[in-house]
């Protein structure tokens, strides 16, 4: 695209805020990699290029007229600050967001491919945050829900029991049953559910003896190929594969029977030490005033003002990294919260209007 001979000095502002940004985005890429090896590295040094193309765009457009640099918006200024000091998948879900607000596609100053590129950047980005996301997934799923239940229902259990007008004691001593109760019955219900899945998964692993028996199997009439079928494969393809393995067999002596990968599930107890731990953490929070020696209507408000500020930071953290607005996430998960406790409050106060 050729630059008009005389520019607005709203054209000139406008590409110079675009060169700015373009600079920082590519910045955020290099120290992205910076922290990175293999593969991901290439991928991201290849992105922090691309960004250099739409760069020198901006700078053709300028000319001699590129003035002082300026400083890119605060949004792709905090993503670079996060980039140099940690990096790691929660940046990654901030690039993504980044790209998808390019508006290039109505844009009349960048070209069509300027717009495809962002929207391919995103894709990549998205892509590499993927694995990010599946690298932490479980943890991330037991501290997530592990902390927002304890938040949750003692916050829930403690409004209930003030709102029936019950003793600060009383209400202090609930909320730390509440806590011990939810946190042995999560740590509990994720040990059988982690012992209950490897001891499915050991159920339908191949049984060592029946390895080995293979390379005496009758080559002429064996049953090699029905274990095959029945694992899904046709019988051509079975007859064909325990033709090879039999094959390789007679040579090597022991040839596995699957080369199906074994869901990895981790420790019974590590899982259950981490549910407790996470539920726990969520769980003291609305007590926390009770157990300073606080009560009435003073203890309550510190009560929601502290939970509603771990429900809206873990929403943010769920919409981080789900690549959706972190702002609306946290809204969504601290309404939930407080829309619990507050129907546990009401009935309290019925409860104890009934029963005065």
């Amino acid at each position: 695209m050729n630059a008009p001979s005389t520019p607005t000095k709203q054209q000139l502002k406008r590409w110079r805020k675009y060169l700015a940004a373009e600079r920082a985005e590519a910045a955020v890429y290099r120290d992205l990699a910076s922290r990175r090896s293999g593969e991901e590295k290439a991928i991201l040094l290849a992105l922090a290029d691309a960004e250099g193309r739409h760069e020198q765009h901006w700078v053709d457009l300028l000319g001699s007229q590129q003035g002082r640099p300026l400083r890119s918006d605060w949004r792709t200024r905090f993503l670079g600050l996060l980039a140099r000091r940690f990096g790691g998948v929660f940046v990654l879900a901030l690039a993504q967001r980044a790209e998808a607000r390019s508006d290039y596609d109505d844009n009349v100053d960048a070209t069509p491919g300027m717009a495809a590129d962002e929207r391919i950047h995103g894709e990549v980005v998205r892509a590499l945050a993927a694995r990010g996301r599946q690298r932490l997934s479980g943890t991330f799923r037991a501290a997530v829900f592990g902390m927002n239940d304890g938040l949750v229902s003692n916050l829930a259990l403690v409004l209930g029991v003030a709102g029936a007008g019950l003793p600060q004691h009383v209400i202090l001593l609930t909320g730390v049953a509440g806590l011990l109760a939810g946190a042995l019955s999560m740590g509990a219900g994720e040990y059988v559910s982690v012992r209950s899945q490897r001891e499915l998964l050991d159920a339908s692993s191949p049984d060592d003896q029946a390895r080995a028996s293979i390379p005496d199997l009758d080559v002429n009439a064996n049953e090699l190929a029905l274990v095959y079928r029945a694992r899904g494969m046709s019988q051509d393809e079975a007859e064909a594969h325990a033709r090879e393995v039999l094959a390789g067999g007679a040579a090597t002596g022991a040839v596995p029977l699957t080369s199906d990968a074994q869901e990895a599930v981790g420790s019974a107890w590590h899982a259950a030490g981490s549910s407790f731990l996470f539920f726990s953490s969520g769980a003291i929070i609305p007590i926390l005033p009770f157990m300073f020696g606080l009560g009435g209507v003073a203890a309550l408000i510190i009560s929601l003002v502290l939970v509603g500020v771990a429900l809206v930071i873990t929403g943010a953290i769920v919409g981080l990294l789900s690549g959706a607005s972190p702002f609306k996430r946290a809204l969504r998960q601290l309404a939930i919260g407080y829309g619990a406790a507050a129907v546990t409050y009401l009935l309290g106060l019925l409860f104890g209007v009934s029963t005065a």
